[in-house]
């Protein structure tokens, strides 16, 4: 694959312990727990995110005067277009029936995490535009489709925007923490019909169980032995086949086991139900659920309520519970625009694709203002 070769310098990384945690994290910050060298390893090492599964590694790295990384996207050769979580099939096909290959395409992202981020993970903040000119290059003389950024910061939209890459809107729905004291704090916001439902909710998936947090060295392989059939099973049923192997909760577990948090179901103490959350600066990332036993409400009990709680009595300002789900909102999680960004060389193409998302972005918008409006909480009164 051909390099970029701008006038600020950028090398591909074929592997992101290429890169040394230290000069990784000193990019990445430490606020979002995925941005994490950690995290990219555990997903490369265990055969997560690698050619064979069709996520080969193509970081884009510039360097400082200092000779350590400046900036870096962490980025992905694809060849399909599963565990993006921002749906381009359909502007796959209507690439592939004008006769050209819309794959392999270049992803910059979380693999499998539907999780706002930052995917430029920058120590000087001018590399930015020298690492989103690189990836167009890359993509250019490489003659791929596209180039994606999927759900970005605010501050990176921006970025992205202003180079001239297509942006696009999307939803998912976030709970936000009004600086609520605890749990029946937030009730209190709720209309009645509401607060009434959770409460039964809760009540119904809770009897006879006992729920667990663990976190750090309280998890151990029993745990994690557990939650991968959890995770099988919630895996085989939506994807067809799990996208992580298990040995990345090992990993995952060892390498940053301060920044995970395991809910545990118990039925006399035998674990029949898990939900799996990231903990980051500002926000209680939930990832992935699974069960052995269908206990109704269990998976709202273990996903949303329990996640609430957490970041209540943790500070956290939000809570991201992955994609899409307009079940959530009567839970309490309101609808929350997510962007991605889109390189697009071939101007027929682009043209095509930004006319869609013209409309796609306004009926969005319009469904978003709807939701809100007619969400579980509290009217104000007139």
């Amino acid at each position: 694959m051909a390099e970029s070769g701008g006038a600020v310098p950028v090398r591909v990384v074929g592997k992101a312990s290429e890169i040394s945690l230290a000069d990784w994290n000193a990019c990445a910050g430490p606020v979002n727990p995925f941005a994490q060298g950690e995290f990219f390893r555990a997903l490369e090492e265990s055969g997560s995110a690698c050619s064979r599964t069709g996520w080969q590694p193509v970081h884009l790295v510039t360097d400082g005067v200092d000779g350590r990384p400046a900036g870096i996207m962490p980025a992905y050769l694809k060849t399909h277009s599963q565990g993006e979580y921002v749906f381009d099939h359909a502007w796959a096909d209507a690439w592939e029936r004008a006769g050209g290959s819309y794959y392999p395409k270049l992803q910059a992202a979380f693999p499998f995490t539907p999780a706002t981020g930052p995917r430029l993970l920058l120590r000087d903040e001018a590399a930015g535009l020298a690492l989103i000119r690189a990836a167009e290059q890359v993509t250019e003389s490489n003659n791929f489709s596209s180039a994606h950024a999927t759900f970005l910061t605010p501050e990176q939209q921006i970025m992205f925007r202003d180079a001239g890459w297509l942006i696009r809107t999307g939803e998912q729905f976030h709970w936000q923490n009004a600086n609520y004291r605890d749990f029946q704090d937030f009730l209190a916001a709720l209309s009645s019909s509401r607060r009434k439902m959770i409460r039964k909710e809760r009540e119904r998936a809770t009897m006879g169980l006992e729920i667990v947090h663990l976190t750090g060295s309280a998890i151990n392989e029993s745990h994690w032995d557990a939650f991968w059939t959890f995770y099988q099973d919630t895996g085989a049923r939506k994807w067809g086949q799990p996208y992580l192997k298990r040995s990345f909760f090992s990993l995952i577990g060892e390498a940053m086991g301060s920044r995970v948090l395991l809910m545990l179901a118990l039925r006399n103490g035998k674990p029949i139900a898990g939900a799996l959350n990231f903990i980051g600066d500002e926000c209680l990332y939930g990832r992935y659920w699974g069960c052995t036993e269908d206990v109704p409400f269990l998976h709202f009990e273990l996903c949303y309520y329990q996640a609430i709680e957490w970041a209540i009595a943790n500070g956290r300002a939000r809570v991201e519970a992955g994609a899409q789900g307009q079940h959530k909102l009567a839970r309490g999680y309101r609808p929350t625009p997510v962007i991605s960004a889109h390189y697009i060389p071939n101007p027929g193409f682009r043209q095509a694709v930004a006319d869609y998302l013209a409309r796609e972005t306004q009926a969005v918008i319009e469904e978003i203002e709807y939701l809100d409006q007619h969400g579980p909480f509290r009217q104000p009164q007139a």
